[in-house]
Protein backbone atom coordinates (compact mmCIF):
# COMPACT_ATOMS: atom_id res chain seq x y z
CA UNK A 1 0.00 0.00 0.00
CA UNK A 2 1.22 3.61 -0.44
CA UNK A 3 3.34 4.93 2.54
CA UNK A 4 1.85 7.19 5.18
CA UNK A 5 3.45 11.23 4.00
CA UNK A 6 5.25 12.16 7.38
CA UNK A 7 5.23 15.44 5.94
CA UNK A 8 3.53 17.46 3.37
CA UNK A 9 2.83 21.23 2.00
CA UNK A 10 1.83 23.33 -1.14
CA UNK A 11 2.70 26.13 -2.17
CA UNK A 12 1.44 29.05 -5.29
CA UNK A 13 4.44 28.87 -7.42
CA UNK A 14 3.74 32.93 -8.00
CA UNK A 15 4.32 33.82 -3.85
CA UNK A 16 5.55 30.62 -2.18
CA UNK A 17 1.99 31.41 -0.16
CA UNK A 18 1.18 27.95 1.55
CA UNK A 19 -1.79 26.64 0.38
CA UNK A 20 -4.37 23.21 1.25
CA UNK A 21 -1.99 20.17 0.11
CA UNK A 22 -2.67 18.73 -3.16
CA UNK A 23 -0.46 15.83 -4.75
CA UNK A 24 -0.95 17.17 -8.01
CA UNK A 25 -1.17 13.17 -9.57
CA UNK A 26 -2.99 13.31 -12.79
CA UNK A 27 -2.38 16.98 -13.71
CA UNK A 28 0.03 18.51 -16.49
CA UNK A 29 3.59 19.04 -14.65
CA UNK A 30 6.59 17.41 -13.32
CA UNK A 31 8.11 15.74 -10.12
CA UNK A 32 11.12 13.97 -9.12
CA UNK A 33 11.78 11.89 -6.13
CA UNK A 34 14.70 12.35 -4.19
CA UNK A 35 16.31 10.22 -1.77
CA UNK A 36 17.22 11.90 1.52
CA UNK A 37 20.09 10.00 3.94
CA UNK A 38 22.04 10.58 6.85
CA UNK A 39 22.32 12.95 10.07
CA UNK A 40 22.38 16.22 9.14
CA UNK A 41 20.13 14.85 6.47
CA UNK A 42 22.03 14.86 2.77
CA UNK A 43 19.95 14.66 -0.69
CA UNK A 44 21.49 11.97 -3.21
CA UNK A 45 22.04 13.73 -6.32
CA UNK A 46 20.39 16.71 -5.25
CA UNK A 47 21.53 18.84 -7.67
CA UNK A 48 21.23 16.11 -10.88
CA UNK A 49 17.22 16.19 -10.12
CA UNK A 50 16.75 19.38 -9.48
CA UNK A 51 18.49 20.35 -12.87
CA UNK A 52 16.17 17.84 -14.13
CA UNK A 53 13.08 18.69 -13.16
CA UNK A 54 13.59 22.20 -14.38
CA UNK A 55 14.93 21.35 -17.62
CA UNK A 56 11.43 18.98 -17.54
CA UNK A 57 9.13 21.84 -16.91
CA UNK A 58 10.79 24.04 -19.65
CA UNK A 59 9.33 21.16 -22.20
CA UNK A 60 6.32 21.67 -20.79
CA UNK A 61 6.70 25.41 -20.94
CA UNK A 62 6.50 25.43 -17.20
CA UNK A 63 9.53 26.66 -15.87
CA UNK A 64 10.13 30.15 -13.98
CA UNK A 65 13.27 31.65 -13.41
CA UNK A 66 13.63 32.07 -10.04
CA UNK A 67 12.05 28.30 -8.93
CA UNK A 68 15.62 27.02 -8.14
CA UNK A 69 16.16 29.45 -5.59
CA UNK A 70 12.23 29.12 -4.42
CA UNK A 71 13.09 24.83 -3.58
CA UNK A 72 15.72 25.33 -1.83
CA UNK A 73 14.36 28.00 0.29
CA UNK A 74 11.37 25.39 0.79
CA UNK A 75 12.88 22.36 1.30
CA UNK A 76 15.63 23.68 3.98
CA UNK A 77 11.98 24.28 5.84
CA UNK A 78 11.85 20.50 5.82
CA UNK A 79 14.49 19.20 7.86
CA UNK A 80 15.55 19.11 11.01
CA UNK A 81 19.49 18.59 11.73
CA UNK A 82 19.35 16.35 14.69
CA UNK A 83 17.63 13.44 13.03
CA UNK A 84 18.61 10.30 11.16
CA UNK A 85 17.10 9.79 8.07
CA UNK A 86 16.30 8.01 5.17
CA UNK A 87 13.58 9.08 3.71
CA UNK A 88 11.97 9.97 0.23
CA UNK A 89 11.60 13.67 -0.82
CA UNK A 90 8.71 14.33 -3.65
CA UNK A 91 8.58 17.50 -5.47
CA UNK A 92 5.63 18.29 -7.90
CA UNK A 93 5.42 21.06 -9.97
CA UNK A 94 2.25 22.53 -12.21
CA UNK A 95 1.32 25.78 -13.77
CA UNK A 96 0.39 27.03 -10.16
CA UNK A 97 1.30 24.65 -7.47
CA UNK A 98 4.77 23.40 -6.04
CA UNK A 99 4.01 20.57 -4.05
CA UNK A 100 6.27 19.11 -2.02
CA UNK A 101 6.21 15.88 0.42
CA UNK A 102 8.36 13.87 2.75
CA UNK A 103 7.92 10.39 3.62
CA UNK A 104 10.24 6.83 5.34
CA UNK A 105 11.98 4.73 2.38
CA UNK A 106 10.11 1.44 2.73
CA UNK A 107 12.99 -0.99 2.35
CA UNK A 108 12.90 -3.32 -0.37
CA UNK A 109 12.72 -6.81 1.14
CA UNK A 110 15.15 -9.79 0.20
CA UNK A 111 12.76 -11.37 -1.52
CA UNK A 112 11.37 -9.16 -4.19
CA UNK A 113 8.87 -9.77 -6.53
CA UNK A 114 8.12 -8.09 -10.31
CA UNK A 115 4.31 -8.38 -11.36
CA UNK A 116 3.77 -7.30 -14.68
CA UNK A 117 1.65 -5.33 -16.52
CA UNK A 118 1.33 -4.25 -20.60
CA UNK A 119 1.09 -0.78 -20.26
CA UNK A 120 3.66 2.30 -21.46
CA UNK A 121 3.64 5.30 -19.31
CA UNK A 122 2.18 8.87 -20.94
CA UNK A 123 5.02 10.65 -22.49
CA UNK A 124 7.73 8.01 -21.07
CA UNK A 125 10.79 10.03 -21.99
CA UNK A 126 9.93 12.80 -19.03
CA UNK A 127 8.45 12.47 -15.17
CA UNK A 128 5.66 13.70 -15.70
CA UNK A 129 2.69 13.22 -13.50
CA UNK A 130 -0.05 11.26 -15.38
CA UNK A 131 0.33 8.57 -12.93
CA UNK A 132 -3.15 7.85 -11.67
CA UNK A 133 -2.81 3.95 -13.76
CA UNK A 134 0.52 3.36 -12.22
CA UNK A 135 -0.95 4.12 -8.80
CA UNK A 136 -3.80 1.94 -8.48
CA UNK A 137 -1.38 -1.03 -9.97
CA UNK A 138 0.93 -0.10 -6.75
CA UNK A 139 -1.43 0.08 -4.38
CA UNK A 140 -2.63 -3.34 -4.87
CA UNK A 141 0.98 -4.48 -2.81
CA UNK A 142 3.15 -4.29 -0.68
CA UNK A 143 5.63 -2.03 -2.41
CA UNK A 144 8.71 -3.64 -0.05
CA UNK A 145 8.24 -6.94 -2.02
CA UNK A 146 6.73 -5.77 -5.21
CA UNK A 147 6.98 -3.52 -8.06
CA UNK A 148 5.18 -3.82 -11.19
CA UNK A 149 7.11 -3.91 -14.66
CA UNK A 150 5.76 -2.20 -17.88
CA UNK A 151 6.09 -3.75 -21.10
CA UNK A 152 4.61 -2.92 -24.60
CA UNK A 153 4.49 -5.25 -27.53
CA UNK A 154 6.02 -7.70 -25.74
CA UNK A 155 9.27 -6.07 -24.59
CA UNK A 156 9.97 -4.60 -21.00
CA UNK A 157 10.32 -0.85 -21.00
CA UNK A 158 10.77 0.14 -16.76
CA UNK A 159 8.90 -0.70 -13.78
CA UNK A 160 6.21 1.66 -12.24
CA UNK A 161 9.22 3.16 -9.69
CA UNK A 162 12.14 2.79 -10.92
CA UNK A 163 14.53 1.47 -14.02
CA UNK A 164 15.54 -1.73 -15.22
CA UNK A 165 18.72 -3.79 -15.69
CA UNK A 166 18.96 -6.93 -17.27
CA UNK A 167 22.42 -9.45 -16.61
CA UNK A 168 23.58 -12.27 -19.20
CA UNK A 169 26.88 -13.71 -19.38
CA UNK A 170 28.18 -10.51 -17.06
CA UNK A 171 26.72 -8.04 -20.09
CA UNK A 172 24.53 -5.57 -18.42
CA UNK A 173 21.38 -4.81 -20.57
CA UNK A 174 18.68 -1.80 -20.47
CA UNK A 175 15.62 -1.89 -23.04
CA UNK A 176 16.39 0.86 -25.66
CA UNK A 177 13.32 3.15 -25.88
CA UNK A 178 9.92 4.33 -24.67
CA UNK A 179 11.11 4.76 -21.36
CA UNK A 180 12.10 7.50 -17.95
CA UNK A 181 16.25 7.49 -17.96
CA UNK A 182 16.29 8.47 -13.88
CA UNK A 183 18.73 10.07 -12.12
CA UNK A 184 19.98 6.76 -10.88
CA UNK A 185 20.08 5.02 -14.15
CA UNK A 186 22.12 8.21 -15.30
CA UNK A 187 24.63 7.97 -12.17
CA UNK A 188 25.35 4.03 -13.08
CA UNK A 189 25.51 4.95 -16.57
CA UNK A 190 28.64 7.18 -15.91
CA UNK A 191 30.32 4.24 -13.68
CA UNK A 192 29.83 0.76 -15.50
CA UNK A 193 28.63 -0.11 -19.18
CA UNK A 194 25.26 -0.29 -19.48
CA UNK A 195 24.09 -1.85 -23.50
CA UNK A 196 20.67 -1.02 -24.78
CA UNK A 197 18.41 -3.83 -26.24
CA UNK A 198 14.90 -4.77 -26.82
CA UNK A 199 14.51 -7.05 -24.12
CA UNK A 200 11.67 -9.37 -24.49
CA UNK A 201 9.52 -11.35 -21.97
CA UNK A 202 9.28 -14.14 -24.43
CA UNK A 203 13.39 -14.49 -23.98
CA UNK A 204 13.55 -13.74 -20.14
CA UNK A 205 14.99 -16.80 -18.98
CA UNK A 206 18.64 -15.78 -21.24
CA UNK A 207 19.01 -13.67 -18.24
CA UNK A 208 20.51 -14.38 -15.09
CA UNK A 209 19.57 -11.46 -12.92
CA UNK A 210 17.02 -8.79 -13.50
CA UNK A 211 17.96 -5.14 -11.15
CA UNK A 212 15.59 -2.21 -9.87
CA UNK A 213 17.52 1.24 -9.94
CA UNK A 214 16.22 4.45 -8.55
CA UNK A 215 15.36 6.53 -5.85
CA UNK A 216 13.40 4.51 -4.18
CA UNK A 217 14.69 0.98 -4.41
CA UNK A 218 18.45 2.09 -4.28
CA UNK A 219 19.52 -0.67 -6.19
CA UNK A 220 17.06 -3.83 -5.63
CA UNK A 221 17.59 -7.71 -7.19
CA UNK A 222 14.54 -9.23 -7.90
CA UNK A 223 14.11 -12.61 -6.78
CA UNK A 224 11.14 -13.51 -8.93
CA UNK A 225 8.47 -12.92 -11.54
CA UNK A 226 5.87 -15.10 -10.78
CA UNK A 227 3.61 -15.39 -13.93
CA UNK A 228 6.61 -15.61 -16.32
CA UNK A 229 7.81 -18.28 -14.36
CA UNK A 230 11.64 -16.57 -13.74
CA UNK A 231 13.76 -16.96 -10.58
CA UNK A 232 16.90 -15.11 -10.35
CA UNK A 233 19.93 -17.30 -10.84
CA UNK A 234 22.63 -15.52 -8.97
CA UNK A 235 23.37 -12.11 -7.32
CA UNK A 236 27.07 -11.33 -8.81
CA UNK A 237 25.90 -7.90 -10.47
CA UNK A 238 23.73 -6.90 -7.47
CA UNK A 239 26.73 -7.04 -5.23
CA UNK A 240 28.53 -5.23 -7.83
CA UNK A 241 26.40 -2.28 -8.25
CA UNK A 242 25.09 -2.11 -5.00
CA UNK A 243 28.80 -1.60 -3.68
CA UNK A 244 29.11 1.27 -6.07
CA UNK A 245 25.51 2.74 -4.94
CA UNK A 246 26.18 2.64 -1.58
CA UNK A 247 29.71 4.22 -1.79
CA UNK A 248 28.12 7.09 -3.57
CA UNK A 249 25.73 7.92 -0.88
CA UNK A 250 27.98 8.14 1.55
CA UNK A 251 30.05 10.43 0.04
Amino acid sequence: KMAKLLLKKSYLRDNLKEVNFKDLWGSFGIFTTMRVKGKPPKIFLYNEHINNLIKSLNTYKLNQKKLKKDLIVLIKSFFKKNISYDHLLRIACNKNLISISLRKRPKPNRKFYLQILNYKRVDPYLKNLKYKKILKQLNKYDTTRNDVALYFNNYFLETCTSNLLFIRNNQIYSPSKSFYKGITYKYFSKKIKIKKKNISIKEIDKYSEILLIGSGKGVTSVFKIPSLNWTRKNNKVFIKLHKIYEKGLLN
